[in-house]
């Protein structure tokens, strides 16, 4: 069958200048911009640059800690863990807490004797061990600049990680429910609410849709943050690595995801409307092909868009209403879109003998009238 191709430009697209030019940061080692829901990286810089990245370690921490503990299992605080220094909840040698206030404790407080329990317990308290299992598990997800040394972040000599690393680290975090559930809290009571954890995420309750996820500091590696900031129909991710200050990332941050999110706008890109018309044979009127299921996705501001119909030239008889005929085609460059089909906007019967016997000749006649 003959297929007729068309192509046109779509004008859904804000057009590039009607949005604000990519943020650059001065003081940051390293940031980057993700949109999780399809891959886009919106801007980079010194992305796969090996450097420490603190607490966001505890990330990696509770993957795989999770792999081998339940949030409700009980757990023995060892020494080693309960002598861990700076951020604390703190804990006692010999404590019994549940693994849910250990996450809790790591996640939201950034607890240091938190995420060391948390790999004693599920190494039987052989940390070295479960370090070596953090380091697999990265190797396995791809994380290529990344190396852990100590499972709470602490600076420590060839611990390191990069910005791009970072941002696909915590969107694996974020598949798992319970990380899900206490990355979004500014803070919360553990130990039969005994103590009170506060989160060092600042932007939490303060940037519209921000859903977590880490922050991090350490001398070496600089104030350091991951945040994710969800809008319908898709999700930024954005990490600033070794910034000056606390307040300088946060603003940065900020930034970013302002910038990010505003990047994108959800348009319909296909209407439920007549797309085409396909001719139909002894003389019939033509066929109207249409879309009954409209199309409506996110997509970035300023990028061309390519609307492509493919369809027949003219159609075969019987033809049923509703019947599919061809599709309509959303492109960005090289990436389809989406696509709906187009169907038949009416039913044609095909004649019967007489009747194209008929057409025949009358056609016949009108070519030999044209001869003469």
């Amino acid at each position: 069958m003959r297929r007729l191709l068309a192509a046109v430009a779509l004008a859904l697209v804000l057009p590039a200048v009607a949005h604000a030019a990519t943020p650059r940061l001065t003081d940051a080692r390293a940031w980057y911009v993700v949109n999780a829901s399809n891959g886009d990286v919106l801007v980079a810089h010194n992305a796969r640059a090996s450097v420490p990245i603190a607490s966001i370690t505890k990330l990696m921490t509770v993957i795989v800690a999770l792999r081998r503990l339940r949030p409700d299992d009980v757990v023995t605080v060892t020494a080693q863990a309960a002598a861990v220094g700076e951020s604390r909840i703190p804990l006692r040698a010999g404590q019994r807490i549940t693994v849910h206030d250990l996450l809790e404790g790591a996640l939201i407080q950034s607890a240091n004797d938190a995420a060391d329990a948390l790999a004693a317990a599920a190494a039987g308290g052989d940390i070295p061990r479960f370090v070596g299992w953090m380091n697999v598990r990265a190797r396995e997800l791809g994380l290529r600049d990344t190396h852990f040394v100590r499972p709470d972040g602490l600076d420590a000599p060839g611990h390191v990680s990069s910005a791009r690393d970072v941002a696909t680290l915590a969107r694996i975090a974020m598949r798992l429910p319970v990380v899900r559930e206490i990355v979004a809290k500014r803070s919360d009571t553990i130990e039969d609410g005994t103590v009170t954890v506060h989160t060092w995420n600042d932007l939490l309750g303060v940037f519209p849709g921000l859903i977590g996820v880490k922050t991090g500091h350490t001398d070496d590696a600089g104030w350091c943050e991951v945040a994710a900031a969800r809008r319908p129909g898709y999700t930024i991710y954005a990490v600033v690595l070794g910034s000056p200050t606390r307040s300088q990332r946060n603003a940065d941050l900020a930034r970013l995801l302002s910038w990010g999110v505003s990047e994108y706008k959800a348009v319909q890109l296909i209407r439920a409307r007549t797309y085409a018309w396909a001719a139909a044979p002894y003389g019939r009127q033509p066929v109207p092909l249409v879309a009954r299921k409209p199309l409506r996705q996110v997509v970035r501001v300023g990028k061309p868009l390519l609307e492509r119909i493919v369809a027949p030239a003219a159609v075969q008889l019987p033809l049923r209403l509703g019947q599919p005929v061809g599709r309509v085609e959303i492109w960005r460059g090289r990436k389809l879109l989406g696509s709906r089909l187009l169907l038949a906007g009416r039913a044609v019967a095909k004649p019967g003998a007489a009747a194209r016997l008929g057409w025949y000749a009358g056609r016949t006649m009108h070519h030999l009238a044209g001869i003469f």
